[in-house]
């Protein structure tokens, strides 16, 4: 079976792109090589350039291309065609807007990789419409392809708790998933005072406006006082990209712009902003902009920590419980209601694994003793912004790092299973469908390793 590169077929299919025809793909390659089909598969062709176009589009993207990377994609594309024939066996389809969306997002992500739309022309050697021409019908294929996996994988028998109980037993205990250490705790939670610290941001930025407006340049401003570090040093200057990687309060300001036009002040989870066009093409933009972010003063941390102080006496003098305390005083409304207990929003679980924490939080609790309530601290909240927060945590457990146990561990058996179901029916039907498919391999591949040869 052709399956050397798995993660590529489990649920996301080979990327293919190009399945255009020949006289579309005037390519000549070493040695004078003109596109050639190099495999057939039932009544699809697989030409060269389709190999060529998918390495190029690794390499846009920033994935690494090595010696056997042509034959991982071969594999994959082989693979690819076998659920295609099943697919319009099964007289699956898609809609027109559902391949819009997918030649349009896969566009997005390589001028944003490549830096804009002249660029991309220029990378692959034709215009942005003949690119999305190239695209359609292959980026089709592969909705169609992924329908096809969707309903091999529904035909996996569902598992039941006797199942992964057999399961576990059967696995040697080098073969069963790590679970990694993982940390339950409370938090009590004070905000600074955010809207005076917003109003002196803003205050600045409308200086700044005003200066842009009476003459000095943007770009200038944005180098001295721009807290963006990654645009900072470019006066400000982003780049051209898809509006759909921006905060959307941001993109819809940037969009709404003449170019040279200076915004309003526009505030994202990032912080606040004014921003200068540069440059629009349908839905990309290149842009300036300055970022200012509120910052809080000694005298708020004060403030806050000598609350929490308070709170934390009394808590360790049994004048209340940590419980009743954050229900009473935590300015965190997500776990305040809780008794202050954390959930990663992420998985729903109230246990956290090292990198599901912040920083500064982890920094405290690995000191910490399992019920111990630590000194006041600052940190991050939880809300993707980045907002400065002031708390006191309680560290409710500790779980070590181990093998995962039926008992301990059901959730992480059932990922185990379903994955190693899921590879057993891509295996399965691969090798069924191999045994009534013709398939043909051409020689200039004859050195590629394939999964049946080895």
């Amino acid at each position: 079976m052709l399956m050397n590169n798995r993660f590529l077929s489990i649920l996301v299919c080979s990327v293919m792109l190009s399945a255009a025809p020949l006289a579309m793909h005037a390519q000549v390659y070493e040695n004078g090589l003109i596109d050639k089909s190099v495999a057939v598969v039932g009544n699809d062709m697989i030409l060269l350039s389709d190999i060529e176009d998918e390495i190029r589009m690794m390499q846009a993207s920033g994935y690494p291309v090595d010696a056997n990377s042509r034959c991982q994609i071969l594999e994959n594309l082989v693979n690819s065609k076998l659920f295609l024939t099943q697919a319009r066996l099964d007289s699956l389809t898609v809609t027109d807007e559902q391949v819009r969306e997918q030649v349009n997002a896969r566009l997005n992500q390589v001028m944003n990789s490549l830096g804009g739309e002249k660029e991309t022309e220029e990378y692959f050697k034709k215009p942005i419409y003949k690119i999305k021409a190239d695209w359609t019908e292959t980026l089709r294929e592969q909705l169609l392809i992924q329908q096809m996996q969707q309903k091999v994988y529904s035909d996996i028998p569902k598992l039941t708790p006797g199942d992964v109980k057999t399961l576990c037993e059967e696995t040697p205990a080098e073969d069963l998933p790590m679970v990694p250490t993982k940390y339950r705790l409370r938090q009590i939670v004070l905000y600074p005072d955010k809207e005076a610290a917003a109003m002196v941001v803003k205050e600045k930025l409308l200086d700044l406006r005003e200066r842009v407006i009476a003459g000095e340049k943007f770009a200038s401003l944005a180098r001295l006082y721009s807290q963006d570090p990654g645009s900072a040093t470019r006066g400000g200057e982003l780049g051209m990209r898809s509006k759909t990687i921006y905060w959307p309060q941001f993109s819809d300001a940037a969009m709404s712009l003449k170019v040279g036009q200076v915004s309003q002040i526009v505030e994202t989870p990032d912080g606040f902003h004014i921003i200068q066009m540069i440059e629009k093409s349908g839905d990309m933009f290149n842009a300036r902009h300055i970022l200012i972010k509120p910052s809080y003063t000694s005298s708020d941390r004060n403030v806050a920590f000598a609350r929490l102080d308070s709170i934390r006496s009394a808590i360790q003098e049994g004048k209340t419980t940590f419980e009743m305390a954050a229900w009473n005083n935590s300015e965190d409304f997500k776990t305040r209601t809780n008794g202050g207990m954390m959930v990663d929003e992420y998985s729903g679980s109230s246990h956290f694994e090292k990198d599901r924490l912040n920083p500064a939080d982890y920094a405290v609790i690995k000191e910490m003793n399992v019920g111990e309530i630590s000194e006041p601290f600052e940190s991050l909240d939880n809300e993707g912004n980045g907002h400065t927060i002031y708390k006191i945590v309680r560290l409710e457990e500790v779980t070590p790092a181990h093998v995962a146990s039926f008992e301990t561990d059901y959730d992480a058996l059932v990922d185990m299973a379903n994955e190693k179901n899921a590879r057993k029916s891509i295996d399965d039907f691969v090798k069924e469908k191999k045994k009534t498919t013709h398939i043909k391999i051409d020689p200039l591949f004859g050195g590629c390793k394939f999964v049946d040869e080895e």
